[in-house]
């Protein structure tokens, strides 16, 4: 089999993880979570069946029965395409995208036609908040500082769906969301814990120019 991402020496990451980091926890979004929820799946077949319905009803001032049934039909199979284009673009996306959680940061490698990867440091991320949803899944967004900027389209559907003047990027439509939610909740309380040692050269008395 044909590896897209054969490059990676480490799949989800640009590079290899050094000695002293290790990855705690890798996922991918649900497809049919990020279908409904993402790419609104269920807004889009009630359009569809409101046309039907619609057209279905003009129809039996005219028609029989089952004549506005046939002209209601095209609404029917029209919004039944569009649902399973919708759920392709959604299964590509979820193909393509791993998030990492190592005791570090978070990984998030994104994008289906042009990849991209994101690394969030913990030390960085402000505040997290978990979107849980029945069955379990849910989105798992993080808030970054003020200076960190993300392009909302250009990370979408793997931000927290309205923020856009503030994009939060985000672990979007994970299965078993909770236990990731702890996964990093540990790891972060960790590595925010640990002193960190600043290392200052002592400065020169004096500057030498080269000659």
């Amino acid at each position: 089999m044909h590896d897209d991402f054969k490059f990676e020496p480490v799949r989800g990451l640009p590079e290899a993880l050094p000695k002293d980091e290790h990855i705690i926890w890798q996922g991918s979004p649900v497809a049919r979570r990020l279908w409904i929820e993402a790419f609104k799946a269920r807004w889009v077949a009630g359009y569809f069946i409101l046309l039907a319905v619609w057209r279905f009803g003009v129809s039996t001032a005219d028609n029989s029965l089952a004549g506005s049934v046939v002209l209601a039909t095209p609404f029917l199979i029209g919004g039944a395409f569009v649902l399973s284009l919708l759920y392709g673009l959604a299964w590509i996306q979820s193909r393509a995208t791993v998030y990492t959680l190592t005791n570090k940061r978070v990984g998030m490698r994104i994008g289906a036609a042009l990849t991209m990867t994101l690394n969030l440091p913990y030390t960085q991320i402000e505040a997290a908040q978990l979107d849980l949803r029945k069955g379990g899944s849910g989105t798992l967004a993080f808030l970054l500082p003020l200076d960190t900027r993300l392009s909302y389209l250009m990370t979408w559907p793997h931000v927290r769906p309205g923020h856009i003047n503030r994009t939060q990027a985000a672990l979007r439509c994970i299965a078993d969301a909770e236990t990731v939610a702890r996964h990093f909740t540990e790891a972060a309380e960790t590595r925010l814990s640990q002193p960190t040692v600043e290392r200052r050269d002592a400065a020169l008395p004096h500057a030498v120019a080269a000659e």
